[in-house]
């Protein structure tokens, strides 16, 4: 049987799997645009993005925007025909600017997580951008619904459920990630489905529904789309990969991983976060890392308090600086044993999908 496409409006990728961001700066303009070339959507994140521009520790505002504009066109002209996005953390203390640049820059699609973007709609109106909350449970999906709906008579272009197996922060307690009765994403993808079936029926919208979290293979793939999501988001299928915008030594990290490594960390914005066992790590259990440089990226981080700047760690971490550096994964990297290209993989992906599908 044929993988579907995915249709989000009048945006049709042909191949029914979204690039999850993932930042600082792992997916940027090349691994974003080499998605989009293949048939998927191809995301950009846009957390702290300027972090390679000259002016970043004195001007980090304006180096973010300046980044954005510049990686979004760089994805937009090697991928002139592909589905772009950009990945926006609602947490972020610039997201209304950068949210608002994005935009004037006719990006396709924006995503966001890392709580509720309440005011979102307001910002395209009278564009093409369509925009896509994640969410991580069928309330959070109803309430975000009823809000656009009820302020701004608009309803989601597409929902992301983010499941507690991904990678980055994530959003459930650390207790629901530990519990061995914790959340299955097949049943919060079906929770979704219902959530959202009355603003479906009210604008007649389609309103896909993509899994995500812990998506490793094409088999996977066929399992949530059996189960009603029009696709899914995978992310660290998309590290190892020669496109991704990570340095070398990130990659290995990936590669190196064993299953023990992966363990749950704390992040400054009060967050559960998934990463690979480091150095960094470790240090991180023996005290707080005091932060000499703050960014004021994040609400509510506080730094007087934090026991450590995640944007220095992330940053080190896209470098190559992998033991002073935070590795953000989903649960199942510990599965990567070889490099390949983006081509290759969805190739693999599409595969195993229609093989499981028939």
């Amino acid at each position: 049987m044929k993988l579907p496409s995915l249709q989000i409006d009048n945006l049709v990728a042909k191949v029914p799997i979204i690039q999850g961001a993932m930042g600082v700066g792992v997916s940027l303009s090349k691994l974003a645009s080499a998605v989009a070339n293949e048939g998927g959507i191809g995301v950009i994140s846009g957390v702290q993005i300027g972090f390679n521009e000259p002016d970043f520790e004195t001007n980090n505002k304006e180096a973010n925007l300046r980044a954005l504009r510049k990686e979004i066109n760089k994805a937009r002209h090697l991928s002139p025909g592909g589905i772009l996005g950009v990945n926006f953390l609602v947490a972020m203390n610039n997201y209304k600017e950068m949210v608002k640049a994005a935009i004037e820059e006719k990006i396709d699609l924006i995503v966001s997580g890392a709580g509720l973007p309440k005011e979102l709609p307001e910002f395209i109106k009278g564009t093409k951008t369509k925009i896509a909350p994640i969410v991580s449970s069928g309330k959070a999906a109803y309430l975000i619904s009823k809000l656009w709906d009820k302020r701004y008579n608009y309803a989601p272009d597409m929902v992301i459920v983010e499941g507690p197996d991904a990678g980055g922060h994530l959003g459930f307690s650390v207790e629901e990630l530990q519990n061995e009765k914790k959340p299955v994403l097949s049943n919060i993808v079906k929770d979704v489905l219902e959530a959202i079936k009355p603003y479906r029926e009210k604008y007649n919208k389609l309103i896909p529904v993509i899994a995500a979290g812990g998506i490793f293979s094409g088999e996977d793939i066929a399992k949530y789309i059996s189960i009603g999501a029009s696709g899914v988001q995978m992310a660290t299928r998309f590290v190892v990969t020669e496109e991704c915008d990570a340095d070398i030594n990130f990659k290995t990290a990936y590669l190196n991983a064993s299953e023990d490594d992966i363990q749950l960390v704390k992040s400054p914005v009060g967050m559960p976060g998934r990463a690979i066992r480091n150095s960094f790590i470790k240090s991180l259990e023996e005290g707080i890392k005091p932060v000499k440089k703050c960014y004021s990226c994040l609400h509510p981080c506080n730094p007087a308090t934090t026991p450590y700047c995640i944007s220095k760690a992330l940053i080190e971490a896209v470098r190559g600086n992998i033991s002073e550096g935070l590795i953000f994964t989903g649960i199942n990297s510990y599965k990567l044993n070889k490099m390949t290209t983006v081509k290759e993989l969805i190739k693999q992906l599409i595969s195993e999908a229609e093989a499981s599908m028939t």
